[in-house]
C-alpha cells in the first residue's frame, strides 16, 4: 500500500493531527526500505513524539504497524516485530 494510500485509512480518520504529521513524516522516511532498516525511523519516530509531549495509544502503535507491514514480506514483517520488541524494551529502560 502506498503512503498517501494509508494516510486516507480509516482508522486514521479520527487521530489527532499532529499524530498524524509525525506519522506522515515516518511514512515517507520508510517507503521503500526493509524491515531492518526501519528501526531507525521508528526510533526516531517514538522519540520525536515523545519530546513534543506525544503518546500513542496501544491501538494506534499497532495500527501503524499493521500499515508499515503491508506489501513486506513475512520476514520483513518479522524484523519490524523484532524493532518493536527492542524499542519497548529501550523504552520501558527511561
Amino acid at each position: 500500500m502506498n503512503q498517501n494510500a494509508w494516510m486516507k485509512h480509516q482508522a486514521l480518520a479520527n487521530m489527532d493531527p499532529l499524530k498524524l504529521e509525525l506519522i506522515r513524516t515516518a511514512a515517507a522516511q520508510t517507503s521503500g526500505k526493509s524491515g531492518k532498516d526501519l528501526a531507525p525511523i521508528l526510533l526516531a519516530l517514538i522519540t520525536s513524539a515523545q519530546k513534543k509531549g506525544i503518546r500513542f495509544s496501544q491501538e494506534e502503535i499497532s495500527l501503524i504497524l499493521d500499515l508499515l507491514k503491508e506489501g513486506k514480506t513475512e520476514k520483513e514483517q518479522q524484523q519490524i516485530d523484532q524493532t518493536v520488541q527492542t524499542a519497548k524494551q529501550l523504552l520501558n529502560r527511561h
